[in-house]
């Protein structure tokens, strides 16, 4: 099996399963980045343009405290509509749309309308965090309630590995989400949101990429040659 297929990378947080790399185009990654994308961009720009981004979000119904920093707000909207767009699109394609897109999108309306509605950023700093452990919460309970390895289930079709490899492999992701969770409300909580969107953006990305390079060369000692 080429040494391609082990090197998985996870769909970003909107879309919670795996696929080997290069079993989709780029075009298909950057679209799973969409929303955060969008996010970044739309902080950049509420930041070097606070009077148009403060225009801009009272014409959407949300006004701003006197001197409150419009980016995080101006990128949630964007991240909720983004959102919106991305099932939009799957809808249409596939007629059908994974129930953890739904979940992400769930998530972004609470955490996201909450921090527009209060008008306090906190709520979507938390965001990507619950959806972490969201993660590791279904990858780390399935094998004890209904005796499942999800990550062999998504990715049993394009390698073979044996039994007790999956297991780690499903427990090691669980890990990361857990560990990803708790980075980004360390950021979130003691850095600049700045430093934040950073994180979120280039931070998380690179921290997963270390983590699935990392995987690659464990498997490569563990995977079954196909005859």
């Amino acid at each position: 099996m080429p040494a391609a297929t082990l090197f998985f990378h996870p769909l970003p947080p909107s879309l919670p399963f795996f696929l080997p790399f290069g079993a989709g185009p780029p075009v298909k990654i950057l679209f799973d980045l969409f929303p955060i994308i969008l996010f970044f961009v739309a902080y950049q720009v509420g930041e070097k343009n606070p009077e148009s981004a403060t225009a801009w979000l009272a014409a959407l119904g949300v006004t701003l405290d006197s001197g409150a920093k419009p980016g995080v707000f101006l990128a949630t909207v964007v991240a909720i509509a983004a959102t919106f767009l991305q099932i939009a699109w799957v809808w249409l394609k596939h007629r059908k749309v994974d129930t953890m897109l739904w979940v992400s999108l769930g998530l972004i309306v609470v955490f996201g309308g909450a921090t527009l509605f209060l008008h306090d950023e906190t709520f979507i700093k938390w965001k990507p965090t619950v959806l972490y452990w969201l993660f590791a919460l279904s990858l780390g309970l399935a094998p004890l309630l209904f005796e499942r390895n999800l990550i062999r289930l998504m990715m049993e079709k394009q390698v073979s590995l044996p039994d007790f490899v999956w297991t780690r492999l499903n427990l090691a992701w669980a890990g990361f989400f857990t560990l990803m969770g708790v980075a980004n409300l360390w950021v979130a909580m003691n850095f600049s949101t700045d430093a934040w969107v950073n994180f979120k953006m280039f931070g998380s990305l690179g921290l997963m990429l270390a983590f699935i390079v990392g995987q690659t060369f464990y498997l490569s000692r563990h995977i079954k040659e196909e005859p």
